[in-house]
């Protein structure tokens, strides 16, 4: 494999073994590839505005890319690609071009193959555009048998897959920010949202699958089911039907909110943080997207964004955010926010779109 660092012209346009996150009543990497400096430096960027380019240029280079992620040290966006050609194309958009050795399309059929043979409950897979394979990931749930069947699956896909263990087991939260209560369970509203000019909220699909009427911390009525959509997504949309206010703003629980403007794509590297009605809010960073985690009982989930904040029962359909921008919603993880973990959430973009709904 090739690693090189184009000169950078001036561009003109710049399961058994998981759990939902709810408090009660329900239940449900060796790098692949190196950079080398380059002799122009790239453009400076925020995480925000890298995912902007990362979509632009995904666009432009179609089958000729193989990833982005935001390296937050250097702020910048660094995209993986499979030509000198492309190189170029990304250093002349004030990006920072890495030629790797496998394409999307491999690690597409890489993900295909995990799905066909290695569909274990306590188990997660994700692209990871940092060491360009899909990396697999057991929890401690899967057994001896289980652990020899996903070794031999992904010793088979050679460069494209790696497997790794997590001390701790995946369930969704059920229980962004402020707690929800209905039917004995607890989960956390995501975002604030209208349709038509009418007030609605965004939280888990895993909640309200088992919920369908929603409460608020002091036990007043506030919403009803309009949507839900668990497994495969994660998300579920609630109608206002008290006179509650709902201003688009998430809890920080110390006695302030951080507004929500808009939405937005996740990006690796991105620092986000999320609020939720058991551990209120931690910060961490975004490690992988479209990741596919098996919860058990026939609950996958897929398209899912993967991070290292942690959460617990009860933060499910919690906000997950960067700034002002929407990113995520609460879905499940394994760890705890004593010893750490991960977390994976639903991305915002793909529920506001669903449900025909926007921020606000």
């Amino acid at each position: 494999m090739k690693h090189r660092r184009i000169p950078r012209r001036r561009a003109a346009v710049a399961g058994a073994g998981i759990v939902a996150l709810v408090a009660t009543g329900v239940t449900f990497q060796s790098a692949n590839a190196s950079e080398t400096p380059a002799s122009a430096t790239p453009e400076t960027l925020s995480a925000t505005a890298a995912g902007k380019l990362a979509s632009t240029l995904l666009g432009d280079l179609g089958a000729d890319a193989a990833g982005t992620y935001y390296d937050a040290r250097a702020e910048s966006l660094v995209v993986n690609v499979l030509d000198d050609a492309a190189a170029r194309t990304v250093e002349e958009a004030g990006a920072t071009a890495r030629i790797v050795e496998n394409s999307l399309a491999d690690l597409k059929s890489t993900r295909t193959i995990l799905e066909r043979d290695a569909s274990v409950p306590g188990t997660s897979w994700v692209t990871d555009p940092t060491t360009n394979k899909v990396v697999v990931t057991a929890d401690r749930t899967v057994s001896k048998a289980e652990w020899a069947k996903l070794t031999e699956v992904v010793d088979g896909l050679g460069a494209k897959a790696e497997l790794k263990r997590t001390k701790g087991e995946y369930k969704p939260f059920v229980a962004g920010g402020d707690a929800i209560t209905g039917g004995g369970g607890r989960c956390s509203l995501g975002f604030n949202v209208t349709k038509g000019g009418e007030p609605y909220f965004l939280t888990a699909g895993h909640c309200t699958e088992s919920i369908t009427s929603w409460s608020d911390s002091s036990g007043t009525v506030i919403g009803e089911n309009e949507v839900s959509s668990f497994p495969d997504d994660d998300y579920g949309l609630v109608k206002y039907t008290a006179d509650v206010d709902h201003p688009s703003e998430v809890n920080l629980y110390d006695g302030s909110a951080q507004s929500i403007s808009d939405a937005a794509e996740a990006t690796v590297g991105m620092r986000v943080t999320r609020s939720g009605s058991t551990t209120q809010v931690h910060d961490g960073t975004v490690t992988g997207l479209d990741a596919t985690v098996n919860y058990g009982n026939g609950d996958i989930v897929n398209g899912l964004v993967q991070t290292d904040v942690c959460a617990e029962p009860g933060d499910s359909g919690g906000s997950l955010f960067s700034g002002s921008s929407a990113i995520g919603l609460t879905s499940g993880g394994s760890g705890d926010c004593t010893s750490g973990g991960e977390t994976f959430f639903q991305p915002v973009t793909e529920a506001l779109s669903a449900t025909d709904t926007e921020i606000g």
